[in-house]
C-alpha cells in the first residue's frame, strides 16, 4: 500500500483551491482538514458518545448557563 505524505495530501489540497484564494483560505482548509482527520481517528478508536448522550450534556450545559439562556 502506497501511503502519501503530509506534502503531497498539502500539494493535493492546494491544487483544489482557486488561484485568487488567500492564505487565510488556505489556512481555513488545512484547519478543517485537520479536525475532520482528528475527528475520524477519535471515531475509529471509539472515543465517541451517542446522540442521546450529546443532547444531554447540551441540556445540562444549557440549564447551567443561567435563567434566560435558551
Amino acid at each position: 500500500m502506497n501511503k502519501t505524505t503530509v506534502k503531497e495530501e498539502m500539494r493535493k489540497m492546494l491544487e483544489t483551491l482557486p488561484e485568487d484564494c488567500t492564505q487565510e483560505d488556505i489556512q481555513y482548509h488545512i484547519y478543517v482538514r485537520e479536525k475532520i482527520e482528528r475527528g475520524m481517528a477519535a471515531a475509529n478508536a471509539g472515543d465517541v458518545i451517542s446522540q442521546e448522550e450529546a443532547e444531554k450534556r447540551v441540556e445540562q450545559w444549557l440549564e447551567s448557563s443561567g435563567p434566560g439562556q435558551r
